[in-house]
């Protein structure tokens, strides 16, 4: 059974905030494992590395933390996906920090004595030994029986097996009779389209041990296409509108046409195989035959260069041509029977890939340079000196990255860049593009409009102005000479309070509290509204604007929220007691994770309230019940389910202690100039939001999907970012 890959991250407090080098960490272990000394990041841990089925990295461009807040109920699928939240550092040039240091390869970082010719790129005997063609089969040459692979190699290579629970249905070539050395070659290539069932064959093409075609059929599908992948199937919808030839007919054929002791031939023949429905006993695999370190293939396009000196799959043509790539197989196999391993081995297939990847990076470069649209080039910068970053390391690995979006992100010609012109062209690339990509960048964008410095101004005043009014409560009415000693108290054991003072404009007084964290005035409002505090009893609420009519669905929505899961506030803490000391009194709680005391960032003195994170979602049910009413030290604990993720506590504490360099009158004049296109605002973070979940809901299991809003850094003043982030499962969730 395979092993799914998931994601451990302890974010809260202070460990929530992440900065563009640890989240360059990530990705370069993500997308390289261990090799290229990719080492586990220091702030979280990926299992199973080597499972992972791709990396999609969403960029939000010129978004902040700021954007996710301010319109937290219109990101619907993001807060209840992704379970993994930090906060990050705002980069003046997100781009580079998050391609890594170095993105120009130069000549002379080849490596010493390579050329492009196969002589000067051929092994020395002595090293032989280790290369993982001559550890497979040996140094020696072998009949075509001994690459054939074996029922368990088939298996383990997922290829259609007789009585196999995926099978059911499935034909058989009845291909049964014992095979030989002179048992005769067929190479086999389909072309498929992604239709409502899946992948479905629309080209089939058969050719003999000489070469010659047998079969170069279409085939038109059972299901309705979704995408016909034209771009690499060559297939149209005008081409299969006459076509009457479905699956059937050619399993009928391919039957009959196929003597009884046949091998077939093929590249990675497992796919076509299954798509074609059909049980086949002798397969020689030449993505296999050519093995590789580490689970790692050849492309058919690079061997058939390398070994055969032919240029196949050109980018002129449109598609592959299954009879091509059939015959490009079937040759590989014959000139690896023929030579022998040691032959192949000698031609030294790791180098020549490195030299060829290495090569066209120059030349990419070379071709873009002159255009001046580097990143170095916009900074007025000379360009680094560093070490290649990690998409350098995946071209030399046989894998592309792919970059779509409308910014120009990429000048190295490390990725395989696609500018679109709106959100839902991007979109409909990715969705094509995404799945034949190992490490993909999209990116998103708002539009110019709404991305404007004056806008971004009012809408960090925006936030700021409802947090504000979310964390204060009013409470009363008391008697003329109530103690405002006792009120202090009363409210102080719901957590930390920022000010308190007393409203004098009303009949009777009443006392205005604001809060350091949203949990202790949401606690403040539920357990002391109607309670008698300094001999009164009094009501207790929020401030009434139009900004806070929506302030229980919000608070609802943070509760509900999949980073809070398992964590609950706990108030009413002795300020003399340390975290050892918490960790103690809390150690008889089952499936404690983590414990997070807040600190007075100037200070650095602790609050009297701390997050508990558990480690199942019950547990931390079981705690609150248990914790309510708690005496530790002489104080009464009160506790709740958390409302604002770790990541979101340090922001909460800068905003409130921020100056406000702009005066009233520039507050109200931003408001109104934001005003006119707030609707228009919401609708648009709301599509970004549908467009992220579509993505998301079309990446296969085990896909690390990273989404980045990537923070302002500019002249007109600082925003942090903030990650999602999460490895999908089985039920479209994100892993903890």
């Amino acid at each position: 059974q395979e092993k799914s890959c998931h994601l451990s991250a302890a974010l809260l407090g202070e460990d929530s905030e992440i900065s563009q080098e640890q989240l360059y960490e990530l990705l370069k272990y993500a997308a390289l494992g261990r090799c290229h000394n990719a080492a586990q990041p220091s702030w979280c841990r990926i299992y199973h590395q080597s499972h992972l089925a791709g990396v999609v990295v969403v960029v939000l461009h010129e978004m902040s933390q700021l954007h996710f807040y301010r319109f937290y109920l219109q990101f619907k699928h993001l807060r209840k996906v992704f379970r993994h939240r930090f906060t990050l550092a705002p980069s003046a040039n997100f781009p580079v920090s998050l391609y890594g240091e170095g993105t120009n390869l130069k000549p002379q970082n080849t490596p010493q004595g390579l050329t492009s010719t196969s002589s000067e790129c051929t092994t020395k005997s002595s090293d032989l030994q280790c290369d993982p063609i001559i550890q497979r089969y040996g140094g020696k040459k072998q009949g075509l029986t001994s690459y054939t692979l074996t029922l368990e190699e088939q298996k383990k290579n997922d290829y259609p097996i007789e009585g196999s629970p995926g099978c059911k249905g499935y034909i058989s070539t009845e291909c049964d009779q014992q095979r030989t050395d002179s048992s005769p070659l067929f190479g086999l290539d389909c072309e498929m389209c992604l239709t409502a069932k899946g992948n479905e064959v629309t080209r089939v093409s058969l050719v003999d041990a000489r070469g010659q075609c047998l079969l170069n059929e279409l085939v038109k599908p059972e299901s309705t296409v979704v995408n016909y992948r034209t771009r690499f199937s060559g297939i149209t919808r005008k081409m299969l509108l006459p076509v009457k030839t479905r699956l059937s007919d050619i399993q009928t054929r391919l039957k009959k046409m196929l003597p009884h002791d046949a091998v077939l031939v093929g590249h990675s023949l497992n796919s076509d195989l299954q798509a074609l429905e059909m049980i086949h006993p002798s397969v020689i695999d030449t993505s296999l035959l050519f093995a590789r370190s580490e689970g790692r293939r050849f492309k058919l396009k690079f061997l058939a260069k390398a070994v055969l000196g032919k240029e196949i799959q050109c980018e002129k043509k449109l598609g592959h041509d299954p009879t091509e790539d059939a015959r490009a197989a079937l040759e590989l196999a014959q000139f690896f029977i023929e030579q022998g391993p040691t032959k192949v081995a000698e031609l030294n297939l790791e180098m020549l890939l490195t030299a060829e990847k290495l090569a066209e990076v120059s030349q990419n470069k070379a071709v873009l340079q002159p255009q001046g649209c580097g990143f170095q080039e916009q900074l007025n910068e000379p360009p680094p000196l560093s070490k290649p970053c990690f998409l350098d390391c995946l071209q030399v690995t046989g894998q592309k990255p792919l970059l779509l979006g409308r910014q120009g992100l990429d000048s190295s010609g490390l990725c395989q860049s696609n500018l679109s012109t709106s959100n839902k062209q991007i979109l409909q690339r990715a969705l094509e593009d995404v799945p034949l990509s190992k490490f993909s960048i999209i990116q998103f964008s708002l539009g110019p409009e709404y991305l404007a410095s004056h806008l971004h101004a009012g809408l960090h005043e925006k936030v700021r102005s409802k947090l504000t009014d979310m964390l204060t409560i009013y409470a009363g009415p008391f008697e003329e000479n109530f103690c405002m000693k006792s009120v202090k108290k009363e409210f102080g054991r719901c957590g930390p309070i920022q000010s308190l003072t007393v409203v004098t404009e009303t009949f009777q007084p009443y006392v205005c509290i604001q809060y350091e964290v949203l949990e202790a005035a949401q606690l403040a409002v539920e357990s002391l509204n109607g309670a008698e505090v300094a001999g009164s009893c009094i009501k207790v609420q929020r401030p009434v604007t139009a900004a806070m009519l929506d302030c229980n669905v919000l608070i609802k929505e943070l509760e509900l929220d999949v980073e809070n899961e398992g964590v609950i506030y706990v108030a009413g803490l002795k300020k003399s007691l340390t975290e050892t000391d918490l960790q103690e009194e809390f150690s008889q709680l089952k499936d404690l994770e983590t414990l997070f005391l807040p600190k007075d960032l100037q200070s650095g003195k602790h609050r009297n309230c701390c997050f508990l994170k558990f480690q199942k979602t019950q547990s931390a049910v079981n705690a609150l019940e248990a914790i309510n009413g708690w005496t530790m030290n002489g104080s009464e604990l009160r506790s709740r389910n958390a409302l604002a993720p770790g990541h979101l506590w340090k922001w909460i504490w800068q905003m409130n202690h921020s100056n406000g360099k702009q005066g009233k009158h520039i507050f109200y004049e931003k408001m109104e100039q934001l005003s006119d296109s707030e609707q228009d605002l919401r609708k648009n973070v709301k599509k970004l939001d549908q467009h992220i979940k579509k993505l998301y809901r079309s990446l296969q299991n085990n896909t690390l999907c990273v989404v980045l809003f990537p923070g302002v850094n500019s002249t007109h003043g600082s925003q942090p970012g903030l990650g999602l982030m999460g490895i999908k499962d089985d039920e479209g969730r994100s892993t903890c």
